[in-house]
């Protein structure tokens, strides 16, 4: 039998529908997966609709092993990001595989051959094309599906990339659990130094008038942009991304748990609070057939335990100032009220000076760890 692997590019609509179907190959006998709405995706994937491609290119592959498909990757280069840092870094994503090595390389080293054309220099990844979608390989945590954004793969691909000579990227990005009826004297203490805060006035909680929301979009890419310089790995956040993030949101967000804190009528904090809607998804197969549409309606109707906090911007300048403890105060007081029952805090590095510390402040345990891996491109 020939067991040759071939990586073609994605050219006809029967390659984009096998491309966009390939994970159901993987997951099929995994109970943590969480199927992706294929008409996101598509739209993600859409040179026409998705954000990326204002920004960049990117390309499709699928590896072929006896006439069937075997494993699927895209290459990226966002020409945005790239210039603003000056580098030549070519992003892959949407990287799946059967369990075997070969298939693995040998859509590496599809995108690596692309990149060279592009006079590319480093290969890094996974990401959804998006940086906030599907980002890493898990690592840890294995108990519990994902939230919303967050990623899940199988053991195996850690194991590959690291015999194809993959190198972290940075320190791990990590996800953080916080229960919500912790009665624990920590939360006890927190809650009384919240209520302290909250009574001297100086920080002012509001929530965003929807019906400004570009002016809102536009203080949340300052924040990002502010906030995030100290990582290791920091990339500026074009406009155009967080528009697309912030639009994903619009339809299902509760506007009582998006959180901004100013200071003298200055913004310098968003705790944004999403309902885990992942816990209806798991159950909607992707929306991949009709019925599966009244599926997701029928758990929709039910609210989720787990209400998502996507990111914890601050201005350096009030990281010791009590602004993301009112917040976290504020945001228990509001989603516990509303039913949810705990919250995740996804994803930030390893290496922050401080969120993992405030988390931890918080009562808040890792239950989750997703890594980035990087390799340089051969002259």
């Amino acid at each position: 039998m020939n067991n040759s692997i071939h990586v073609r590019e994605v050219r006809t609509r029967a390659d984009k529908r096998r491309f966009l179907t390939f994970p159901w190959q993987i997951y099929r006998n995994d109970p943590l997966w969480v199927p992706p709405l294929l008409s996101q995706r598509k739209k993600t994937l859409d040179p026409r609709h998705g954000k990326f491609f204002e920004r960049g290119e990117a390309e499709l592959f699928i590896a072929w092993r006896n006439g069937k498909p075997a494993g699927t990757i895209c290459a990226g280069e966002d020409r945005v990001v790239n210039a603003e840092i000056g580098q030549r870094e070519c992003i892959f994503g949407f990287f799946e595989y059967y369990e075997d090595i070969e298939i693995a390389k040998a859509l590496l080293q599809r995108v690596e051959d692309w990149a060279r054309q592009r006079n590319l220099d480093t290969m890094s990844g996974p990401f959804n094309l998006d940086r906030e979608d599907g980002y890493g390989v898990l690592v840890e945590g294995r108990d519990r599906p994902p939230v919303i954004l967050c990623g899940h793969t199988p053991p195996y691909y850690r194991e590959f990339m690291e015999r194809l000579d993959f190198q972290p990227l940075r320190p791990d990005n990590i996800a953080f659990a916080a229960e919500f009826e912790d009665n624990s004297p920590q939360r006890r203490r927190l809650t009384r130094l919240a209520e302290r805060i909250r009574r001297k006035g100086w920080v002012r909680i509001r929530t965003p008038d929807m019906s400004r929301l570009d002016q809102d979009v536009d203080t949340i890419h300052l924040l990002l942009n502010e906030s995030l310089t100290h990582l290791q790995d920091y990339r500026p956040w074009p406009r155009s991304a967080v528009e697309a993030l912030v639009d994903q949101f619009t339809k299902i967000a509760d506007p009582d748990l998006i959180l901004f804190a100013e200071v003298d009528g200055k913004t310098v904090g968003w705790f944004p609070g999403i309902p885990n809607l992942n816990e209806a998804l798991i159950h909607a197969n992707g929306v991949r057939y009709p019925w599966d549409a009244l599926k997701l309606l029928l758990h929709l109707r039910r609210r989720p335990a787990c209400v998502a906090i996507k990111s914890v911007l601050i201005l350096p300048q009030y990281w010791g100032g009590g602004v993301a403890l009112l917040l976290f105060d504020e945001m228990a007081r509001r989603a516990q009220a509303k039913g949810y029952t705990w919250a995740d805090l996804s994803l930030t590095s390893a290496d922050n000076p401080y969120t993992p510390g405030l988390a931890e402040r918080l009562g808040a345990h890792i239950y989750k760890r997703y890594r980035v891996y990087t390799r340089n491109i051969p002259g």
